[in-house]
C-alpha cells in the first residue's frame, strides 16, 4: 500500500491485537538523521498504531557495524518511546537458525538474537536509500540484526565477510531464515551513497509504502524502476519452499 507521507497513519490489522511481543527493526546503525536512518517521526507513528489494537511489549533492536554500542546513537536520533524495550544487538544472546532452503545460496544459517525468535511479529522500517547502485529497502535494513563483530570489522561499512560472499544472495537466504512480517518504506525522500556512507544526492518523493517486506520491496521497486536484483532470486527460491 502506498501513501502520501504527510497523510500516514499506521492502522495495523486486528490480528496484531493477538501478539505478546512485536519487534521493530529501524535502520539506525549509520547514526545520521532521515534521510540516512528511519526517523523517530514515523517510529513514533508505528508504535502509536500498535496501541491502538494491543498492549504487547514493543522491542526496538538494532546494532553498530563495529560492536561498539546503539543506544547513544538511539539517543542521537531522537529515539525516545514511552513504554517501548530499546535493545542492541550486541547485548543480546545469539542463536544460529538455520536457512530453510534446501540449497542455500551462500549461508546455510545465521547468528541472530534470540529475541527476534521469541517475538510474535516482526516489522522493518527502513528509509529508501540506494548504496552503490543497490537498492537498500525493508529486506536490506534486516542485515544489521547480525552482529557486526560476527561478520566482519566494520572497516568497510560492516559485514564485511557477507559483503565478500555475494551480499545480493546473502539478502536472499536472510529473507527465508528471518521472515519478517511486515515492511516499512520511508520513501520522503531517495537517498543515494557510497557504502562508506557518503551522500551523493537525495530526490524528493513524498512516499510511504507498507506490505509484506518482500511485496513492498517489489512495489517500490517497480514504481520507480529501481535496480534489486535480490527480488527475482527470492522470487524463484519461493518455490522451492512452496512448490
Amino acid at each position: 500500500m502506498e501513501f502520501r507521507y504527510e497523510d500516514f497513519t499506521f492502522k495495523p490489522d486486528p490480528s496484531l491485537g493477538r501478539a505478546r511481543r512485536i519487534l521493530i527493526k529501524p535502520c539506525a546503525y549509520q547514526g545520521e538523521p532521515y534521510p540516512v536512518s528511519t526517523s523517530p517521526d514515523i517510529l513514533r507513528k508505528i508504535i502509536e498504531g500498535i496501541r491502538q489494537v494491543s498492549e504487547a511489549d514493543i522491542v526496538i533492536i538494532d546494532s553498530t557495524p563495529d560492536g561498539s554500542p546503539i543506544r547513544p546513537v538511539y539517543k542521537k536520533l531522537g529515539y525516545d518511546f514511552s513504554g517501548v524495550l530499546m535493545l542492541d544487538v550486541r547485548d543480546a544472546i545469539v542463536i544460529d537458525v538455520e536457512n530453510p532452503l534446501l540449497k542455500p545460496l551462500a549461508v546455510s544459517s545465521f547468528m541472530v538474537p534470540n529475541v527476534i525468535i521469541s517475538s510474535d511479529y516482526l516489522i522493518s522500517v527502513a528509509p529508501l536509500k540506494v548504496v552503490d547502485g543497490l537498492s537498500s529497502m525493508s529486506l536490506m535494513n534486516l542485515l544489521s540484526l547480525l552482529p557486526g563483530p560476527k561478520y566482519g570489522d566494520g572497516s568497510q561499512g560492516g559485514w564485511e565477510s557477507l559483503y565478500e560472499l555475494d551480499i545480493v544472495k546473502v539478502i536472499v537466504d536472510l529473507y527465508f531464515t528471518i521472515p519478517f512480517d511486515l515492511g516499512v518504506v520511508e520513501a520522503k525522500q531517495k537517498l543515494i551513497t557510497s557504502r562508506d556512507g557518503s551522500i551523493i544526492g537525495t530526490e524528493d518523493i513524498g512516499k510511504v509504502f507498507i506490505g509484506e517486506p518482500f511485496e513492498v520491496d517489489f512495489e517500490v521497486s517497480s514504481k520507480f524502476n529501481l535496480d534489486v536484483p535480490y527480488l527475482n532470486i527470492i522470487e524463484e527460491a519461493r518455490g522451492e519452499l512452496d512448490p
